[in-house]
């Protein structure tokens, strides 16, 4: 199991991964360096246990946003399926009405062609 050094707040952590996770981890731990460099900006130095619970409360706002947005675009999607089914159904049945039309026509102008060819 690899072991990475990430560094959070200029301090340096090492942290286990899988096998093949080390640049995910070290982006991970950029993105919670930005968060606690944020909150420097605002608060100031509270305290290493501080700005990391709130850098974590930050960033798993920020994650339950993006799933409210996901799931009201899932909703949005499947909404959009219902109605391509519903003109999907409405286009067959135009196209078949069509088609049943053309037939009459047709026939009608095989019986005319005929009398025509009668007389």
């Amino acid at each position: 199991m690899p072991l990475v050094n990430v560094m959070v707040n200029g301090r340096s952590y090492t942290i286990a991964c899988d096998e093949g996770e080390e640049e995910h981890l070290k982006s991970l731990a950029a993105e919670v360096d930005g968060k606690v460099a944020e909150l420097l900006g605002s608060v100031g130095q509270v305290g290493d246990q501080r700005l990391l619970l709130m850098a974590a409360l930050l960033l798993a706002d920020e994650r339950h946003a993006a799933i409210d947005q996901l799931e009201a675009a899932k909703k949005d999607l499947t909404s959009a399926r219902d109605s391509n089914t519903d003109v999907s159904g409405k286009l067959a049945e135009a196209e078949a009405l069509a088609a049943d039309v053309l037939e009459n026509a047709v026939k009608r102008l095989e019986a005319i062609t005929a009398k025509l060819k009668a007389a």
